[in-house]
């Protein structure tokens, strides 16, 4: 499911991410920042912190096709026509665009088929968040849901064909569904308080899914790093990988961890914590849990070259810019010594701390 450049895989492990979002509002500063400290796989930095359009939600109004987003009190809602709020997440997507372009020539990446993630909002979570026109998710009326996911479909396929000739690039896409176990379960409030959105029964959502996934040309991520990531159903995806926040993995999804594995798919561990903890920590601290979880699942550690990702545990949004630059720097520290040495790390003695 992945591509080949060079011997290099679109897909692949023992290399470094993050996970999309990025603190303050400078797509300059930030593009060069991820392409300098993520040799591994770089991404398109998104900044919220920018407002309006610049989200996670709004910044797929310019990637749909025919459909555009208006603003509302509670976040979008689908408009007959282009408004301020679509124009306005369309010139902040151009600008990144731009600078990651301007960043990738800087640093001599152009036409290297080198590859870079972008990160698009999933379709259950998109239609878990977006309004139709009458006040009511999206998520509410089976032929929106439709519509909405097909417009998606062709929208991202656009996009990755328009950054693989700008950048001369390889890409690997990253489908983000922070709501996916809320869509499943049924938990979304509706326009009233005593009303709620029915969950969506797993076949129609991995249905909905998978035609997102399938249609695109390259290897796809399925990222949620919410607090229960439904690692089951993840499993019966298309997707080549999937991405979560090691924290939120309990006794109860180490199962469904080594299936994956099994299935011979990739893994990208939100290892490195989104703000500074308590205490400073260093790689041998962010290594110890995915180096543990070979170990107890049963798998030999050469996995961690073969298969595993390192990134921060979710996106960066809310860190300081300069826990977010220290926690590119410990993820890649992580994953080079993942890819070089994991038969011979050992975290039995504290002294070897």
């Amino acid at each position: 499911m992945s591509d080949v450049d060079d011997g290099v895989s679109v897909l692949r492990g023992g290399i470094a991410t993050g996970m999309g979002s990025w603190p303050g509002v400078d797509a300059r500063e930030s593009a060069a920042t991820v392409v300098g400290e993520l040799g591994g796989l770089p991404h398109l930095v998104e900044l919220p912190a920018r407002g309006v359009g610049a989200d996670m939600i709004g910044r797929v109004s310019p990637l749909l096709v025919d459909m555009r987003f208006d603003g509302t009190t509670r976040g979008y809602r689908l408009a007959v026509r282009p408004g301020a709020v679509a124009r306005r997440a369309h010139d902040l997507l151009r600008e990144d665009l731009d600078r990651l372009e301007e960043a990738w020539e800087t640093a001599g990446l152009a036409g290297s088929g080198r590859t870079v993630k972008l990160q698009v909002t999933g379709p259950l979570t998109l239609a878990a968040e977006v309004e139709l026109p009458h006040g009511h998710r999206v998520l509410t009326d089976s032929g929106a849901v439709r519509d909405l996911s097909e417009s998606l479909t062709e929208g991202i396929a656009r996009h990755v064909a328009e950054v693989e000739k700008r950048l001369g690039a390889k890409v690997l896409l990253q489908l983000d569904e922070p709501l996916l176990t809320r869509v499943l379960e049924g938990t979304l409030r509706g326009v009233s308080v005593l009303n709620t959105v029915r969950a969506l029964p797993e076949p129609e959502a991995l249905h909905i899914l998978d035609t997102v996934i399938t249609a695109q040309p390259g290897p796809v991520l399925l990222h949620s790093c919410s607090a229960s990531p439904a690692l089951g159903f993840l499993r019966k995806s298309a997707a080549a990988g999937v991405a979560f926040d090691m924290a939120a993995i309990g006794v109860a999804d180490l199962d469904r961890v080594g299936e994956l594995l099994d299935d011979g798919r990739h893994l990208v561990l939100g290892l490195v914590p989104t703000t500074p903890p308590d205490l400073p920590i260093t790689w041998r601290d962010v290594a110890e849990p995915g180096v543990r979880l070979m170990d107890r699942l049963g798998f030999p550690r050469r996995l961690l070259a073969e298969q595993i990702l390192v990134s921060p545990a979710c996106g960066l949004a809310g860190a300081s810019l300069e826990w977010a630059r220290k926690a590119l720097t410990l993820a890649t520290e992580t994953a080079a010594v993942y890819a070089d040495e994991p038969e011979s790390l050992d975290f039995t003695d504290p002294a070897t701390r």
